[in-house]
Parts: C-alpha cells; sequence; structure tokens
C-alpha cells in the first residue's frame, strides 16, 4: 500500500505544472517579495512580474534595465525569458533581475508541487544564485 501511495505522490510532483502564480522569496532575506505569473507561450515558459509586495517597492520602475524596459514599471514586466523544457527541468533561457537590469542564464525545476528552485548564474550553475518560489494559494 504504501508502495503505491509513493509512486501516487511522485506522479503528482511529476505532472504538477509549473504555469500558475508563484510567489517569490528574496534568498538571503526570507522576505516575500513579488507575484510572478509564469506562462507556456509557444513551448516556452515565460514570467510576468504581477505584483510587488512591499510597500516600499510599489510602483517602482526598472530604472538599471536596458533597452525597451528601460524605466517602465516593475509590475507588469516579463523578467523569466524563453525557457524550454527539459525532461522535469525548465532551461536555457534567461531570468533578469529588475534591481540591477541584468539578465542571468536559468534553470527553474518544481522540488514539489508547491514549491519552485529559480537559479540564476552567469555561465556556470555552480556560479550563481537559487530562489525557492511558493506557489500562490
Amino acid at each position: 500500500m504504501m508502495h503505491l501511495f509513493l509512486w501516487s505522490l511522485l506522479w503528482l510532483i511529476q505532472t504538477a505544472p509549473v504555469t500558475g502564480t508563484w510567489v517569490s522569496i528574496d534568498d538571503e532575506t526570507g522576505v516575500e517579495k513579488s507575484e510572478i505569473t509564469l506562462y507556456e507561450s509557444q513551448g516556452k515558459l515565460y514570467g510576468k512580474v504581477k505584483r510587488l509586495l512591499l510597500p516600499e517597492d510599489q510602483g517602482k520602475l526598472c530604472v538599471n534595465c536596458k533597452g525597451a524596459e528601460k524605466n517602465k514599471p516593475i509590475e507588469g514586466l516579463v523578467i523569466v525569458k524563453g525557457l524550454s523544457k527539459d525532461g522535469e527541468t525548465w532551461t536555457d533561457g534567461k531570468i533578469m533581475d529588475p534591481a540591477n537590469g541584468k539578465n542571468y542564464d536559468c534553470t527553474i525545476s518544481l522540488e514539489n508541487s508547491n514549491t519552485l528552485k529559480v537559479r540564476g548564474y552567469l555561465g556556470f550553475s555552480f556560479l550563481g544564485r537559487t530562489q525557492t518560489w511558493k506557489r500562490k494559494e
């Protein structure tokens, strides 16, 4: 019976979608920072800032962004761009940090159906940082 339960749990984790709304948690402070909606378009994964959660961040503009994103409101910006599914991981895309305007290589994977690991790095995955995002209830 336990064996069947474990297989069912594994199946749920593997089939849980990464799409939906997630709450980003600062990897240094543990503070909930924003709500990000992940969605698929033409087989790629994208993520848009739905809402900034901290009062001091409300209405902030992306002053350090480049190009068309420069000085645009952070709420509404697409910060996860063009990740491709590779097994249970999304990879080979970019994530932008609106705080500094920099783009990083990105890998996203489910830890469980309600927890996402989002890794941003430059060049080599071991030279980066990982944030935990929680699925919005």
